[in-house]
């Protein structure tokens, strides 16, 4: 119960940072006819690109697809990871985010596994997800936590991510200094 309301709440600040800058809401006209809605996209074409990225991105990384999930990371992308533990802080290129996502499969002896893409939540360009990884060290020490990651995609590329964990003290306990 505790681990869903922080969840939420960090769902909640990930979507609130997304969202600042968003255009004050306006009143529309009443809807006088449901056609109004049924030719009018719901989504832009950047927003489209967007979340079509970060779900094959996700889903590639599911199923170990290095070379789909590979192809889709920017090779100047900046990826903050949260924390104060080994793995933590800014990657500045897709070989730096590669070394780290090496360096977890490592520590777990290679149990990583993200096990749930929960939602996705689109503004524009940028995708938040909240999604839930597992892993367990040959030691025994079990990681099960919830994350919000949010996504920049450019050109059918994602250019940064910045991570949100639900629970950092697991993490940092987890990854170790």
């Amino acid at each position: 119960m505790k681990t869903q309301r922080i969840t939420n709440s960090l769902l909640g600040i990930a979507l609130t940072f997304i969202t600042i800058g968003a255009p004050p809401l306006r009143a529309q006209p009443a809807v006088t006819s449901t056609s109004q809605f049924i030719n009018q996209p719901t989504k832009s074409t950047m927003e489209n690109q967007a979340a079509a990225t970060v779900k094959t991105f996700l889903t590639a990384v599911q199923k170990g697809d290095q070379a789909t999930f590979g192809a889709l990371v920017h090779p100047n992308i900046q990826w903050n990871q949260p924390g104060s533990n080994r793995l933590s802080g800014t990657k500045k290129s897709s070989t730096e985010v590669f070394q780290m996502v090496g360096l977890m499969f490592e520590a777990t002896a290679n149990t990583l596994r993200l096990t749930d893409i929960k939602q996705l939540a689109v503004n524009g360009n940028k995708v938040a997800c909240l999604v839930h990884w597992n892993g367990v060290q040959p030691g025994g020490g079990v990681l099960d936590v919830d994350n919000i990651d949010v996504y920049t995609v450019e050109n059918g590329k994602i250019v940064e991510a910045a991570v949100y964990s639900a629970d950092l003290k697991q993490e940092d306990y987890f990854w170790g200094k």
